[in-house]
């Protein structure tokens, strides 16, 4: 066991229920291929990080993914609720540094979550901010349980209105490097991750045509 643990949000890659923002212009079946191929970017990002590893899959386990990783279900509510879970069944297993993905960011690497676990050895907290006013990844060294409470989910004050309650609690943090993720049509056309994959534009234009 290591003392820092990475924790990998994934949804259920189920037609409909997945990119549903860019489903409603290319349709869900395109959505679906553009969701699998963010997961297998992510699945790569994490892939040669010697660090433990705990894939929280939204409905169901598939073991087809991140085989031998630790793997789970999400449990609470709303997204906070699930997070703050999963936050705290990792520091009560002993872990001192904690940081949590998503898993539809095209440009998440290594660098990115080990940047994020360094930060950890200054910062009781550091947070990856999406160019959307969310972010794509946050750490703790300590459980801060008001991080994943009463927050606007997938609203663009999120990251800015939790900045605001630490800096009123006097809790360090610390952000990386922005990254923008993939809500929209006009997200998609415009990202290297898409530009670079002649397969995934291949299925789109069919799909559509």
């Amino acid at each position: 066991m290591t003392k820092e643990l990475i924790i990998v949000f994934v949804k259920n890659i189920k037609l409909g229920k997945v990119k549903t923002r860019l489903a409603k212009t290319i349709g869900n079946q395109a959505a679906f291929e553009v969701y699998s191929e963010l997961v297998n970017v992510t699945e790569q990002a994490t892939k040669n990080i010697l660090t433990d590893k705990r894939i929280y899959f939204s409905d169901a386990i598939i073991d087809s993914k991140w085989k031998n990783e630790t793997k789970a279900v999400q449990e609470g509510v709303d997204l906070g609720e699930r997070m703050k879970n999963a936050f705290k069944k990792g520091f009560e297993d002993g872990y001192n540094r904690i940081v949590l993905i998503g898993s539809d960011l095209p440009e998440i690497t290594k660098h990115h979550i080990n940047e994020g676990l360094k930060a950890l050895n200054k910062s009781e907290v550091v947070f990856g901010p999406a160019e959307d006013g969310g972010y794509y990844l946050v750490g703790l060294s300590k459980m801060h349980d008001f991080i994943f409470e009463n927050k606007p989910w997938s609203q663009s004050n999120l990251l800015e209105k939790t900045l605001l309650e630490l800096n009123e609690k006097h809790i360090k943090f610390s952000t990386l490097v922005s990254l923008n993720d993939i809500d929209t049509f006009e997200d998609l056309i415009a990202s290297k991750f898409y530009q670079s994959n002649l397969t995934l534009q291949q299925k789109i234009n069919q799909l559509n045509d």
